[in-house]
């Protein structure tokens, strides 16, 4: 299982919010680039990127942030928030992103999502946010009618290898991953999943490994010391390298 820290971006900072609340903040870092040269020191192998400010309004908001990011760090990095089209695809990977994630554009213009499949493979992932099990949009402001595993399923059988699920509900409460919800989604087969949301401890980290993820995106346990990055990757990536990563590491 692969752990993903996670940098959320708004107005320039590294923050985490809670369930997706923009005005829940709380400020961790004041240069992002210098934040996830932290976590490549830590001994971690991807890192996730937010640009928030760009979910919420559609519109590129720190792409300053996002290229120094980029360009401080050696391992792969996946990047979303904001991205709407194939032209926001192809710069974000031509800036060196090593994958792009799918967020509303994905649940809005699934002719996107074939298109940009079918172009870039396994470069393109699709965030699932779910809010009371179904789809949120828009920065997660707008919450849809379609629910979540059901369009994990249209996204797989489109061809997207792997999704991001993030419960809103849990996201940046430390109380825990919903691991139900997320069985649900893995139990699909035929797509790698991502869990995000809620991770405090090893002992979430273990939940996640024995439902079957691939991968955990882990924020404020390790902002606030809750969870060692060093510790949680010799644990769960001693064999690394492998499967879906292996090409983009």
């Amino acid at each position: 299982m692969i752990l993903f820290p996670a940098i959320d971006i708004r107005k320039g900072r590294c923050v985490r919010l809670i369930q997706g609340d923009f005005n829940r903040e709380t400020i961790f870092a004041e240069n992002p680039a210098e934040q996830a040269l932290k976590w490549e020191k830590a001994g971690s192998s991807f890192i996730h990127v937010v640009d928030l400010d760009a979910a919420q309004k559609g519109t590129a908001g720190n792409e300053d942030a996002v290229v120094g990011i980029l360009r401080a760090v050696s391992i792969p990095v996946q990047v979303g928030g904001g991205i709407r089209g194939i032209e926001d695809i192809e710069k974000k990977l031509s800036l060196g992103a090593a994958r792009v994630i799918l967020g509303t554009a994905a649940m809005k213009n699934p002719d996107l999502v074939k298109t940009a499949v079918r172009l870039y493979g396994e470069r393109i992932v699709v965030g699932v946010d779910s809010k009371g099990g179904c789809v949120a949009v828009e920065g997660w402001g707008k919450t849809s009618a379609v629910e979540s595993t059901a369009f994990c399923a249209t996204m797989r059988d489109m061809g997207v290898r792997t999704v991001v699920y993030t419960d809103i509900a849990k996201d940046g409460t430390m109380t825990g991953p919903n691991l139900s919800a997320t069985k649900k989604i893995v139990d699909l087969g035929g797509i790698d999943v991502i869990a995000s949301g809620g991770v405090a401890s090893l002992s979430d980290l273990y939940a996640l490994e024995k439902i079957g993820v691939c991968g955990a995106v882990v924020g404020k346990a390790l902002y606030n010391g809750a969870l060692d990055l060093k510790q949680a990757v010799d644990v769960f990536e001693r064999t690394r390298m492998k499967g879906v990563f292996c090409e983009l590491c």
